[in-house]
């Protein structure tokens, strides 16, 4: 009997085919934008498969684990209407960083890059965070052995300035969008935003990261300021769940542009917590490079169900 796993986005989803064992035996990846539903792309990614007994998908979006409807797709999912109609025994609706989070005890060393090592205690809640076509956020408590994932949509949390730059930054966004949210800016299309703000044109995040890499004023200006309000935010999270056991930062925009930059403008807001900047280096914090966490998450979630 075979297993299914899956990560959905509002840029890619991500599906998988395993064994009991949670071993891939078929995996595919579409673009989401492509589909005007889930189903018909399940479909075809299942299309002369039978015999699945257990199936859990990770969604960009809130889930009560039996109906979700994606942020920023007009996707909406039944996990009774999947069952039904693709014959799986068990289906589970996950938020994708719960999916993500369950999927940081399978990450091998090196999937991670140590970014401040901190003084990491094991019996301590741990939180992981990432940008990509929004922001998602999830903390894990230790729990009988084990760890209890607690699922939440943080990333719409009120944007927070910290500094004069990041004022003008939400003040900017407040004319253009209204409430100003974190993930306004901490995701891709937010980098793409604060190089607007900055009087840059069109560009894409990779266009921007390019640039920056290349030294180019502009693009190297709104990707500091970015990590700066990364940086701020991850290290809100750190201290309202006390993060000694580790502070993960996920998602593809971090991993394909942090191990070719200067980390210190994140570092730097990451600490800057006034009364308790002391606590803040004692935080371990990591950087995911292993772009398919959510999708290996998922998958042993659905194992999990058998």
């Amino acid at each position: 009997m075979m297993i299914l796993g899956g990560d959905l986005g509002g840029t890619k989803t991500l599906l998988a085919l395993a064994d009991g064992e949670g071993r891939i035996v078929r995996q595919r990846r579409y673009a989401s934008g492509d589909h005007a539903g889930f189903a018909d792309l399940l479909a075809d990614f299942l299309e002369g498969e039978g015999g699945i007994a257990a199936a859990c998908f990770g969604i960009a979006g809130p889930t009560d684990g039996q109906s979700a409807k994606l942020t920023y797709l007009p996707w909406q999912l039944s996990a009774a209407d999947l069952g039904r109609r693709f014959a799986i025994g068990r289906v589970a609706l996950v938020n994708d960083f719960a999916a993500a989070a369950h999927g940081l005890a399978r990450l091998a060393p090196e999937q991670a890059l140590t970014l401040q090592a901190g003084e990491p205690l094991a019996a301590s809640p741990r939180l992981i965070l990432g940008p990509g076509t929004g922001l998602g956020v999830a903390g894990l408590l230790p729990e009988n052995g084990g760890w209890r994932v607690i699922a939440g949509e943080g990333g719409h949390l009120g944007f927070a300035p910290q500094t004069p730059e990041q004022g003008e930054l939400w003040r900017w966004l407040l004319a253009e969008r209204g409430r100003v949210t974190t993930e306004d800016i901490v995701c891709g299309p937010g980098l793409v935003r604060v190089f607007r703000f900055l009087g840059g044109g069109p560009a894409t995040p990779e266009s921007i990261g390019t640039a920056a890499r290349q030294g180019e004023a502009r693009a190297l200006a709104a990707l500091q300021l970015w990590l700066s309000c990364l940086g701020a935010f991850a290290g809100d999270l750190a201290l309202h769940w006390l993060a000694r056991g580790g502070v993960y930062l996920a998602g593809g925009i971090a991993a394909r542009l942090l191990p070719h930059i200067d980390p210190a403008p994140l570092l730097a807001a990451f600490r800057a917590k006034r009364e308790h900047a002391a606590l803040m280096p004692a935080m371990p914090l990591y950087l995911v490079t292993e772009e398919e966490l959510g999708l290996r998450g998922a998958l042993a979630l659905a194992a999990a169900g058998l």
